[in-house]
């Protein structure tokens, strides 16, 4: 490569493309806008100035790893300078008459059971057939706008392959006193998010807690990772041992910080990735021969992560009242479970 090439780097989840510079010498003392508008990689993405300098703006620019947001700054030779550059923003999702199980509602939100398969928000490859799309046949024009055109109501996420609960805003207010209260990770306000998981082997001890940041794998950029604490975020998972099978166990889960992917990362950093991850547990397929036929044909044919959003509480934006929900293991878990506990 090149003094003063770029590397980039897509990242598969989001779009979001990284643009990396060393500042050669030459550039010494140069205005951070001149610099980026004069990079041949970014002419050529057809970034112009007046986009960069929004960009910068925005935060999306660190030199040596920290935030810089005035465009005026003088480099340095040797400056590690970074960019990403998110996608554009999708056109506006059309409502579409997608099932979707309900299990409360009022004039300010919904609780939603999501089935595995179901992606929360349009994203690149999934334009349509979301959560998104089925809320706003479902909502009409009643469904908050304070997240944007691509995820309106959507205050949190689970993953397509998850299944369970989660809670959607339909006004405003809602949209704001949930957001508060998933910043706040439930240390200050009330709130509750336990998951059941499914996972290889059986933890020594009955509950634990795991304290690891999490962050973008260095190489795999698709993949989260524990990392260390200056790259990554603050990441909490309580756990708990429901039943133990053998070769698998039944845990439960309880979110103090809710990081993309944090179970399935957290679990499989303590040795117990779960069950049906081919992202963070396929080096775990081969015990699966350790299993009686009737769990090792569950397990072959459950396609996706054991993981289930089972129970959510918090108290409501508005009215304040103390809501609590709970949603049952879907069939294939179900028919996991049954099979690991008479194998």
């Amino acid at each position: 490569m090149r003094e003063g090439a770029a590397e980039i780097t897509l990242i598969e989840e989001e779009d979001d493309i990284l643009f990396s510079f060393e500042v050669p010498p030459e550039a010494a003392g140069a205005r951070l806008d001149r610099f980026l508008a004069e990079r041949p990689e970014l002419v050529a993405a057809h970034l112009s100035r007046t986009r960069l300098k929004v960009l910068i703006e925005d935060g999306r620019l660190t030199i040596g790893g920290g935030a810089a947001r005035d465009a005026s700054r003088r480099l340095a030779a040797g400056d590690s300078v970074t960019l990403t550059v998110p996608p554009p923003e999708p056109a506006e999702p059309q409502p579409e008459n997608i099932p979707l199980n309900v299990v409360f509602e009022d004039a300010h939100l919904l609780v939603v059971d999501k089935p595995a398969g179901l992606v929360v928000h349009p994203a690149h490859g999934h334009e349509t057939g979301t959560l998104v799309n089925a809320l706003l046949a479902h909502c009409g024009a009643s469904l908050s706008g304070i997240g944007g055109v691509k995820k309106p109501g959507i205050v949190h996420r689970i993953d397509k392959d998850t299944s369970g609960l989660l809670v959607v805003a339909k006004t405003d207010a809602a949209h704001k006193g949930l957001s508060r209260l998933f910043e706040d990770h439930g240390r200050k306000l009330h709130l509750v998010r336990e998951y059941l998981a499914f996972v290889w082997g059986a933890p020594e001890r009955r509950h634990g807690v795991i304290e690891a940041p999490i962050g973008r794998h260095s190489t795999q950029r698709e993949k989260m990772a524990v990392v260390p604490e200056e790259r990554g975020r603050e990441a909490v998972t309580h756990w708990e041992l429901v039943e133990s099978f053998g070769p698998a166990s039944l845990v439960a889960c309880q979110l103090e910080t809710g990081r993309t992917h944090q179970i399935r990362v957290h679990m499989a950093h303590i040795g117990h990735p779960l069950i049906g991850d081919a992202t963070y547990g396929a080096g775990f397929k081969t015990k699966t021969a350790l299993l009686a036929p009737a769990a090792r044909a569950a397990v072959e044919t459950l396609g996706r992560q054991a993981l289930h959003a089972a129970s959510l509480g918090f108290a409501h934006p508005v009215t304040r009242e103390e809501l609590m929900f709970e949603s049952k293991l879907p069939e294939d878990l179900t028919a996991l479970q049954n099979a690991l506990a008479t194998s």
